[in-house]
């Protein structure tokens, strides 16, 4: 922790006056700058692969000169430093979600007819080529059907489904094509964008899908 001014010199240019602020230094190289508030976001960073210099101005200040592989330029003139601590975190086990959208698309891909009577899968992760369908599948009367899973759902989520249906209903062996955005939770205006749209959405209890014979759902 320091009180410290932090200039970046790159494909733009930016200022960080002189106040007190956290400043990481990670085991891959990795610089971040923080402050008290921007949640978790730092205000300034030089991602791997990349070097740390430490010298002094003409004033004799600290400087950290942090130089990118590609000539980008972190500098940091510390004034003060409040503490200075090092830690080994040691071997990270990773991430570990429960009901994040993998697991949802596993699922769905297992019971399909829970987003609507006849559905059966084709394939998961139908390539496109802006990006994966999450599902493709056909309803019951062989039609095709594009789905895609969110945990939340957003309109952004939307935006995203109706992009694949624009491009897959070109495609004269797909088309038509219709669309079921599928989350845990569907927010008032994703589902009105939705329904604007012509795309279903489909409300999915998680834990039915993991544990009950018969999973529940509401299809809107």
């Amino acid at each position: 922790m320091a009180r410290c001014q932090v200039d970046y010199a790159g494909r733009l240019t930016a200022h960080l006056p002189m106040a007190t602020r956290v400043l990481m230094i990670k085991a891959d190289g990795s610089v971040l700058v923080h402050s008290d508030g921007g949640s978790y976001k730092p205000l300034n960073w030089m991602s791997p692969p990349c070097s740390l210099r430490e010298g002094k101005t003409d004033e004799g200040q600290v400087e950290w000169t942090v130089t990118s592989k590609g000539d980008d330029t972190l500098r940091i003139l510390i004034e003060e430093v409040l503490s200075d601590s090092s830690h080994d975190l040691g071997i990270d086990p990773g991430l570990q979600k429960d009901g994040v959208e993998k697991h949802l698309q596993e699922l769905l891909a297992e019971h399909p007819a829970t987003l609507g009577l006849g559905l059966t899968l084709v394939r998961r992760e139908f390539p496109t080529a802006i990006g994966p369908v999450d599902l493709m599948c056909r309803d019951g009367e062989g039609l095709s059907v594009a789905v895609e899973i969110k945990r939340r759902g957003d309109i952004d989520g939307v935006e995203q489904l109706t992009r694949y249906l624009e491009l897959l209903n070109r495609d004269p062996l797909l088309a038509p094509v219709r669309g079921i955005f599928a989350a845990q939770e569907i927010k008032p205006q994703a589902r009105v964008l939705a329904t604007d749209r012509g795309i279903a959405c489909a409300v999915v209890d998680y834990d039915a899908l993991r544990g009950l014979d018969d999973p529940t759902h509401r299809l809107f």
